[in-house]
């Protein structure tokens, strides 16, 4: 996807975009990633990616109704009228009700963790419950990334381990909020008005950051394009797993300068 907006400064920026997925060595994709540009254009994207949990079925449902309600909300956002953190807010919110809803339809316990990020002409902004991560690159450069709603993510925050540690901890995928939960789910949000070319955003599920540092995802996704950088990131995760790696879903959106336009010489007139 390519497109292109204004910044703060008024300059023109030429968006690199891809939504790529693999099923890994599970028995069925259970996540859920799309771009969605606003309907009625204006430079509005909404990416989101979201990871289900729940048994055969059940976590590709709770991943669905992140898409449907994120889909449904974007839909109907005008950006003069509704901040990006109310339509975010919501789309979190009624995923989170029919998820719950959804458990006594079919019986399953469905959950599902999420992420979304809108891109507008000025702005960007974002919202995230679970360990489904946005990373922020200025060119290789980490600027920030979601802090996971996780048992190991708390003791890397308290210092009791490092993110190397964390990777392997055997408690890594114990989570402390999901959307479906009985509880009510931790929504964190961030918004963002320094935009300028060379930054990237990627959002991802555990399946394709639980196999790399931060270094090694901003190098390919700085020195690739953003399809270039999905398929190499994807392939990696793959060996990486060795045989037993889960879905594996990311969105990689990369602001650029955009190429010069032509400039076409007058010919003279013949008489």
């Amino acid at each position: 996807m390519y497109s292109r907006f204004a910044n703060r400064s008024k300059t023109l920026v030429t968006i690199d975009a891809c939504v790529a997925q693999h099923q890994g060595d599970r028995k069925e994709q259970q996540d859920r990633a799309a771009l969605l540009p606003h309907p009625k254009g204006g430079g509005v994207v909404l990416a989101v990616v979201a990871d289900g949990m729940g048994g055969h079925a059940g976590g590709a449902l709770a991943a669905q109704q992140v898409l449907y309600t994120a889909t449904a909300n974007l839909a109907r956002f005008s950006a003069r009228e509704e901040s990006a953190r109310e339509l975010l807010e919501t789309s979190f919110n009624e995923a989170n009700v029919l998820i719950k809803g959804s458990r006594f339809i079919n019986e399953k316990d469905p959950h599902s963790t999420a992420v979304m990020l809108l891109l507008q002409p000025e702005k960007v902004s974002w919202a995230h419950c679970g360990d489904s991560r946005l990373y922020s690159f200025r060119g290789e450069r980490l600027l920030f990334r979601t802090t996971d709603h996780s048992y190991v993510e708390e003791l890397v925050t308290k210092g009791r381990i490092t993110h190397e540690q964390a990777l392997l901890h055997p408690y890594r995928n114990v989570l402390l909020s999901t959307l479906g939960s009985k509880a009510p789910p931790e929504i964190d949000y961030g918004e963002s008005d320094d935009l300028q070319p060379g930054d990237a955003f990627m959002l991802c599920s555990d399946g394709l950051w639980g196999h790399f540092n931060d270094a090694e995802l901003g190098a390919v996704i700085a020195a690739h394009s953003a399809r270039q950088a999905s398929d190499l990131l994807i392939n990696q995760a793959r060996e990486r797993a060795n045989g037993s790696g889960d879905n594996v879903s990311l969105t990689v959106i990369k602001l650029l300068e955009p190429p010069p336009r032509p400039k076409f010489k007058r010919s003279r007139a013949v008489a």
